[in-house]
């Protein structure tokens, strides 16, 4: 129900001018001639169209989405302009669709928090993730943990704020996955949405770091 819930919601906003994204990962992705890079949560494929420039014809990029109409805009719009290095996937992303070592990039914008399984995600991103692959993902954390009685509704979670875990709980996922330096390029400071208060966070890490966590 929860996944059923989110991809509604977000196949309803497929078509709409709202802008869904909690920061800016792509800002700070850099995405270089030749690599593969990856998109967990693309959305109606924005920023998946912007790497794909980057990356040029040797390169190639990979979107992942849950939601039928945001895949549906995605890949209209990819074939609209004829940008064909593009690849549009729908996947959960505790399991995603993809092989071992293929990402020299990965990015993702306010989609981890919505995941039933963290851990598993970030297993899955390192999985996928080539040694010496980066990531670049922004997303939200609670100060405070998540009530019980709104962990489980899947209308909050898809509102961004019910599936949030809290930072130290955040890192320890990253950490238990094999990522061992990570850098904070930016935090926000906490706000209130729904239910919970938040803080924004854009975070980065390569794999297979020789550096210590900070």
């Amino acid at each position: 129900m929860e996944i059923q819930e989110i991809s509604k919601r977000y196949s309803q906003l497929a078509e709409s001018e709202c802008c869904l994204s909690c920061g800016g990962a792509i800002n700070y992705a850099e995405p270089k001639p030749g690599e593969v890079c990856v998109d967990l949560g693309s959305g109606r494929g924005t920023d998946v169209l912007r790497m794909a420039e980057s990356v040029g014809k040797t390169g190639f990029v990979y979107g992942i989405d849950i939601s039928d109409g945001m895949l549906a805009k995605a890949r209209r719009t990819a074939e609209k302009l004829g940008v064909p290095n593009v690849s549009f996937i729908q996947s959960e992303l505790e399991k995603l669709e993809l092989p071992d070592g293929i990402a020299d990039l990965i990015i993702s914008n306010c989609t981890l928090n919505h995941a039933a399984n963290k851990q598993a995600v970030w297993n899955e991103i390192f999985r996928i993730m080539k040694k010496g692959g980066r990531f670049v993902i922004s997303d939200i954390y609670a100060t405070i943990p998540i009530a019980e009685e709104y962990k489980n509704d899947p209308v909050a979670i898809a509102e961004c704020w019910a599936g949030s875990v809290t930072r130290s709980e955040y890192m320890q996922h990253l950490a238990d996955a094999g990522f061992i330096y990570i850098e904070i390029i930016e935090e926000s400071a906490p706000y209130a949405k729904g239910k919970a208060e938040v803080a924004s966070f854009t975070i980065a890490g390569t794999k297979d770091s020789c550096n210590c966590c900070n």
